[in-house]
């Protein structure tokens, strides 16, 4: 029996990572290559002839997986939103020169204070939501106070590209296959104050699971270099390019959502940015990146960790700034 297709939608589908992430989304990488989709892409008016011509190319790469009239471009919130199984939100206002981050802030909340109406009035129930602009975390928090009636556990933020490069840099230190790597953390915000944890991470060698810290033999680099390379990578990749990260973020994008809908395998977690229900001390009702497990469509935070007096500090650091910024996101609302 075929499956029945499933509606995907992007937002800011024009932009760079739309522009990565719908062809992914198309041929299989976010779903499975048994998994028909029907694209729902959204950006803003300015974008639409730009939005029609990614549309065009979607018909002009002739994908198996895109049914019937499987591609929705549009600028209306309320069309996109509609029936979808799962959004991810990449749209949003991207901080200029000279712009306070209160000016950013207040942008992104009323952004995402309008498509969370859009979603909770028009997607499907049960509709999963990935945010990925920034400040993702608390765009995600936004989203979630203004669609209540979409449950809290299905509105989550992308730090899996954090966790990727987690997993690379131990990986090129090691010179092993990134996927004998596995449970590194990324704990907190999807901002330069992550905490990037390998004290549970571990490696599959000839010889079975060794600690990374085991085989590195190198704490000051696990606990400086590393740490920061991975905290400032975004910033590296914009000084290399001109541009920022698009083909890593969207195909961490489709590793979330896969994760998530399909499973984490056994043994394996993985970091998303979930809503705070008081685990590991961080204040409840925050969207902070956990280690979670993921089973028949639901995350799960991966519990009785032990925390170092090191990793306490950082864990500590990375929700103060999200509680700055929720302070300062509902500020914008008064």
């Amino acid at each position: 029996m075929a499956k029945e297709p499933v509606r995907v939608l992007v937002t800011g589908a024009a932009g760079q990572i739309g522009y990565a992430l719908v062809p992914m989304i198309a041929r299989g990488v976010m779903l499975g290559t048994d998994q028909p989709v029907i694209l729902h892409m959204l950006d803003i008016p300015p974008a639409a002839e730009a939005l029609n011509g990614v549309k065009m190319e979607l018909v002009d790469a002739a994908f198996p997986l895109i049914k019937g009239d499987g591609v929705v471009a549009t600028t209306d919130a309320v069309e996109a939103c509609t029936g979808v199984n799962i959004a991810v939100m990449v749209g949003g206002f991207p901080r200029k020169e000279g712009m306070e981050r209160k000016d950013v802030m207040s942008k992104n909340v009323s952004i995402y204070k309008a498509q969370a109406s859009a979603l909770e009035q028009h997607a499907a129930p049960n509709c999963k939501v990935l945010v990925v602009a920034n400040p993702a975390n608390t765009n995600a928090l936004i989203l979630k106070e203004f669609a209540p009636s979409i449950p809290a556990k299905n509105i989550t933020c992308l730090t899996r590209l954090d966790h990727n490069r987690a997993l690379g840099q131990i990986s090129e230190k090691l010179n092993v296959q990134v996927s004998d790597v596995k449970n590194v953390i990324i704990w907190g915000n999807h901002s330069s104050s992550q905490y990037p944890d390998v004290n549970h991470a571990t490696v599959n060698t000839a010889a079975g699971e060794k600690p990374v810290r085991e085989l590195v033999k190198d704490d000051a680099w696990l606990n400086g270099e590393f740490i920061t390379t991975v905290q400032q990578r975004g910033a590296a990749i914009i000084k290399a390019r001109k541009l920022s990260s698009a083909l890593s973020a969207a195909s961490s994008a489709c590793d979330h959502i896969r994760d998530w809908v399909l499973g984490t395998p056994e043994g394996t977690w993985v970091s998303m940015g979930v809503y705070s229900d008081g685990s590991y001390n961080v204040p409840a009702g925050l969207i902070y990146s956990f280690p979670v497990t993921c089973r028949n469509g639901e995350w799960t935070i991966v519990q009785g960790l032990s925390i170092d007096e090191f990793s306490r500090k950082k864990l500590d650091l990375t929700a103060e700034e999200l509680s700055e910024e929720k302070a300062l996101a509902y500020s914008c609302l008064s």
